[in-house]
Parts: structure tokens; C-alpha cells; sequence
């Protein structure tokens, strides 16, 4: 018999990106990650990995980017003030193709806010949150266990498409203990960057079928250049247009043309039902009771549970959204994802967002209120 365990969603986090084989991770202490990187304090070392505590969060994603460079698989967490401070160097990983996964736990802002309370405030900052067009991927656990899961995932994601993901999880889910059980034969599938062969006749950023060049690790044998400028296949500045605009080009290629790897939703009485809520991370939880209560009086509700935020689930939403009479979309934030799912639907007064920014999570009977005047 498996005996479950008590775990906190950070704990798993953490114990997922070892895992997934993480072995470096550099961070600032920050509510409410913090445990995050004292697991990683206390465990790295066990593994032969790398703990750093650096003196704030530039510096941390710097040290994750020179660490992923070298072949490491490396993490950093934090929350809203220091996911801002990271913008820059996410930017530098986007360009540079640099694998590496930021974990942010998100909490009440803007600016220092309320620590220890709960938001999805940072949604659009993980799309957009760096200037330029750039691809990013986002993911938002639900559960204290899909903590552990998502973070192999966002591992694998960043070493296989070579981008930053950033793991949104919120103050809820961070901090939520529940009862988790591994199975003796639940295996962790571990991704590896596409390493190169033959580095005397390939690019360090030459272009390939599936947009994601070779990936040549510094301390080998041989050298290439890493900028933040456009450059190049051979890594090295470019101001020739047609570089220019190639390169720019195929940074989205490589996640568009692989939307079907990377997306996920998971739905719940989505087929036959006439309003569908559209939830993630925390809020999902609010939403799937709002679903079975509603179920319960004969409404007939369902729920499209987003997994991925980013790339956003275009096809997925505004499929599930087919014959909706209405579609509610609460989030702990102004309405931040509610405009993408609006901008998909054929009409967009079918919207209904619940918005709390308070630092108390979206109740079922808030979602059911809403849907009480629907009907």
C-alpha cells in the first residue's frame, strides 16, 4: 500500500524540478516562494547540484542563464516584485534561446502589494512582461500534486523548445497542503535539449525543420558567441534585414508549430453544457464546485480548466465555447485572461468576468450568483 503524504505546494515544486534533473538553482528570498529555494538549499547539495542565494532577482535569472549555458538544467523562483526585476534577462533568454524556468508565485500588487495574499495578477506580465515580440510558454497548476507534475513539465518544455517557461502558480497553491500520493510505478520523463553532433559543421542558431537549432554547451570544445542582439545562425550581431526578420520569425515558429505538445486543458461537462466557465490555477478549484453544484440543481454547466495560459489555448477556447449561451471567466485579477478569451469568442456579450482583487479567492457562490442571472 502507497502511504500518502501531507505536502505543501511549494515542497512539490521544488521536489518536481529535481525530478525532472534540475540541478542549479540561484534565487532571492521572496513571499511566498521562499520554501521553494530552501528545499533546493537543503537538497541541491545531496545531488551534486548548485545552491545559489544571490543578492536579488537580476542577478538570480543571470546565474540561471549562464548555468543553462553550460548544459545545466537550472530554475530560479520568486514572486510579482522580483518576477519584475527578471523582465530584462527573460528577455535575454527568449533571444538567446537559453532553456531555463522561472517559478513565480503570485501574490496581491502592484509594487510590493500584500505578500502573504493571493492574485493572478501576473498573467499578461509572463506574456509581455519583457519588451519585444519574444515566444514565452506559461503554465498554472491547480493542485498541490500538479505543483510536482507541472514543474517536470515546464522543465522538459524549456529544454526541449529551448524558451523560458514560466510556472505561474498563485499564493494559494503555493502554500495549500493536501494529500499526495505517488504510485511505486509513477515515472518522471525526463526531456533533453537537442544537443549538437557535428559542432564543426552546424550553427550554434541555424535554422531546422522544427525552428529549434542545436544546442552547443560552453566548456566544450568548441567555442561560439551568445548576445542579446539579433544575430545571426553563427550567433554573432546581425543588421541585414532579412536575419533580422528570420530570426524574429522563427522564435514563434518554434512554439506555434507545436501547440498541440505544448497546450493543454482538461474539461469537465464541457460537451452538453449551456455556460462554460473558463478557469485556471487556483479559481479552477472555485469553478469545478461551482460546476457540480450547479449540475446538482439541473444547470447545466462545465468547465475548461486552462493548464497552459501561454501559448494561449485559441483553438481549445473558442471550440469549448460552440453553442455557449454564456461564458464566465472569474480570475483574482481585473480580467487579465477574460480579454483573450473574449478576443476569440464570435460574440463577445457572451462574456461574463468575475474579478476579485482583494486577496480572497473567487467563491462558488460568487461563479453561481453569476450564473443565476444568466439563467
Amino acid at each position: 500500500m502507497v502511504k500518502p503524504k501531507l505536502m505543501q505546494g511549494n515542497e512539490c515544486c521544488a521536489l518536481g524540478a529535481l525530478a525532472a534533473g534540475v540541478r542549479f538553482f540561484a534565487g532571492y528570498p521572496i513571499t511566498p516562494s521562499t520554501e521553494i529555494a530552501e528545499i533546493f538549499s537543503k537538497e541541491l547539495p545531496k545531488l551534486g547540484g548548485v545552491f545559489m542565494q544571490m543578492e536579488d532577482e537580476i542577478a538570480s535569472l543571470a546565474a540561471v542563464i549562464g548555468a543553462s549555458l553550460t548544459g545545466k538544467k537550472a530554475i530560479t523562483a520568486t514572486s510579482g516584485p522580483g518576477f519584475s526585476l527578471m523582465q530584462e534577462n527573460l528577455g535575454f533568454a527568449a533571444v538567446a534561446e537559453v532553456p531555463c524556468v522561472i517559478v513565480n508565485v503570485m501574490r496581491l500588487g502592484p509594487s510590493t502589494g500584500m505578500p502573504t495574499l493571493p492574485a493572478q495578477s501576473d498573467v499578461m506580465q509572463a506574456r509581455w512582461g519583457t519588451h519585444g515580440d519574444h515566444s514565452v510558454i506559461a503554465l498554472a497548476p491547480s493542485s498541490v500534486k500538479e505543483a510536482f507534475c507541472l514543474t517536470v513539465r515546464a522543465v522538459n518544455l524549456a529544454e526541449r523548445y529551448r524558451v523560458p517557461v514560466v510556472l505561474l502558480m498563485d499564493e494559494v497553491i503555493g502554500h495549500l497542503r493536501e494529500r499526495v500520493v505517488f504510485q511505486p510505478d509513477e515515472k518522471v520523463v525526463q526531456w533533453e535539449r537537442k544537443q549538437c553532433l557535428n559542432p564543426k559543421s552546424s550553427q550554434p542558431f541555424e535554422e531546422t525543420a522544427d525552428g529549434i537549432p542545436p544546442f552547443f554547451s560552453f566548456g566544450g570544445e568548441y567555442r561560439h558567441h551568445v548576445t542579446g542582439l539579433v544575430h545571426d545562425e553563427s550567433g554573432f550581431p546581425t543588421s541585414q534585414r532579412e536575419g533580422i526578420s528570420r530570426l524574429i520569425r522563427r522564435l514563434h515558429y518554434k512554439i506555434t508549430q507545436h501547440l498541440s505538445d505544448i497546450v493543454q486543458v482538461e474539461e469537465f461537462f464541457v460537451d452538453d453544457a449551456d455556460v462554460l466557465i473558463i478557469a485556471y490555477g487556483s479559481t479552477a478549484r472555485s469553478a469545478q464546485a461551482a460546476v457540480v453544484r450547479a449540475r446538482e440543481e439541473g444547470k447545466k454547466a462545465g468547465l475548461l480548466r486552462l493548464i497552459t495560459l501561454w501559448p494561449f489555448p485559441e483553438k481549445e477556447v473558442s471550440t469549448a465555447a460552440v453553442n455557449k449561451k454564456a461564458v464566465i471567466v472569474p480570475e483574482m485579477n481585473m480580467g487579465q485572461l477574460a480579454l483573450e478569451v473574449a478576443r476569440v469568442l464570435p460574440d463577445k456579450n457572451l462574456l461574463f468576468p468575475i474579478n476579485r482583487v482583494d486577496g480572497e479567492l473567487v467563491t462558488p457562490d460568487e461563479i453561481l450568483s453569476v450564473m443565476g442571472r444568466i439563467y
